[in-house]
């Protein structure tokens, strides 16, 4: 959960019938984001088209946490909405973050920044709601309790929270639906329950949610789109025996596998107009970041120089240049950090 390191770059040669061809492994710098003083930790959960990080600083002495914005070498605590915890899940071009706090009675509120102000953005009528994803035209999404106890997902857009429904998740007993990600054209994908009980990614667009059927369960959650109406998240294999890590796009769902192979998990939380992917995936003893591309499941680990004293352990956000924020050790601390392609 400031260092700048040169990684050297491996070289292959491929030969393609007559011709040669040079391909690289791509590796990474990583910057630690570190944290402010009288703190003791730093998460990161998304990143801009600039570089920009969302995320919090936090104590654990205090068992606080204080939503922060991450921007030219150093973070901006933007407090809490008076309660002792704060996170931001997004920041969009404009360098505008959304996210969740709690407020003094511990009651958790979404909110967007207005001139660099936490400013909560309201709720389905139930008095809570949390943000998790966020665009370029500040519309936000989450996930708020209605009027009747039920959790349903939102798209907040003009000053308005809208209510996007389930997918038959039964009113009144409805644990948890949200919407996590919403792309340029205000599509949206997140997790909802059906009338049987069981959850499903789904894609909201065009006024309807439709259910993603991802790599042959029952189950699954969605957790990030792209401009392109990919998406990414967790589905459940056959049987509900596994759970891996998916691709959707063009009506085809990819398994993107694990990092261990069989009875291991994966989660992709990050995905790019060209359609890496990013998330973390068990690990022995814990969890490692990854990234996707070219077909191949990754260990962000093994990308990054031998000897940095970094456990990357999970990745949240990637933007269209490649960057990579993210959560994990450095020196046995939990500090965000921010991956660039060399």
């Amino acid at each position: 959960m400031n260092l700048h390191s040169s990684l050297s770059r491996v070289v292959c040669t491929t030969l393609v019938v007559a011709a040669s061809s040079f391909c690289a492994a791509q590796t990474y710098t990583v910057t630690d984001l570190g944290t402010l003083s009288g703190n003791n930790y730093s998460v990161a959960r998304g990143v801009n088209s600039s570089g920009e990080v969302a995320g919090a600083i936090g104590s654990d002495k205090n068992n606080t946490s204080d939503v922060a914005f991450y921007s030219s070498g150093a973070w901006t605590n933007l407090g809490t909405l008076g309660g002792n915890s704060g996170i931001a899940n997004a920041v969009n071009s404009s360098a505008q973050v959304s996210g969740y706090s709690t407020q003094s009675d511990g009651t958790y509120r979404a909110f967007v920044t207005v001139n660099g102000a936490l400013t909560d953005i309201g709720d389905l009528g139930g008095g809570s709601a949390v943000a998790y994803g966020m665009n370029d035209s500040g519309e936000v999404v989450g996930s708020s309790v209605t009027a009747d106890g039920s959790n349903h997902p939102f798209l907040y857009l003009s000053g308005t929270m809208i209510d996007l429904g389930t997918l038959g998740s039964p009113e009144g007993n409805a644990w948890w639906n949200s919407a996590q990600g919403v792309n340029k054209a205000g599509a949206v994908v997140g997790t909802s329950y059906d009338a049987q009980g069981n959850f499903h990614p789904f894609i909201w667009k065009d006024g309807k949610m439709s259910a993603l059927q991802t790599l042959g369960g029952t189950w699954g959650e969605g957790y990030a789109i792209n401009n392109k109406l990919q998406t990414t998240g967790i589905g459940y294999t056959k049987g509900n025996a596994e759970a891996h890590a998916f691709l959707c796009g063009g009506g085809k769902c990819t398994d993107l596998g694990t990092l261990q192979g069989p009875l291991f998990t994966s989660w992709g939380f990050g995905i790019n107009d060209s359609g890496v992917v990013v998330g973390y995936s068990d690990f022995p003893g814990g969890y490692h970041a990854f990234v996707y591309s070219t077909g191949k499941m990754k260990d962000l680990n093994k990308l990054i120089p031998s000897g940095s004293k970094w456990i990357l352990e999970q990745a949240f956000g990637v933007n269209n240049a490649g960057q990579i924020a993210g959560t994990g050790t450095h020196n046995g601390q939990e500090h965000a950090f921010l991956l660039t392609p060399q």
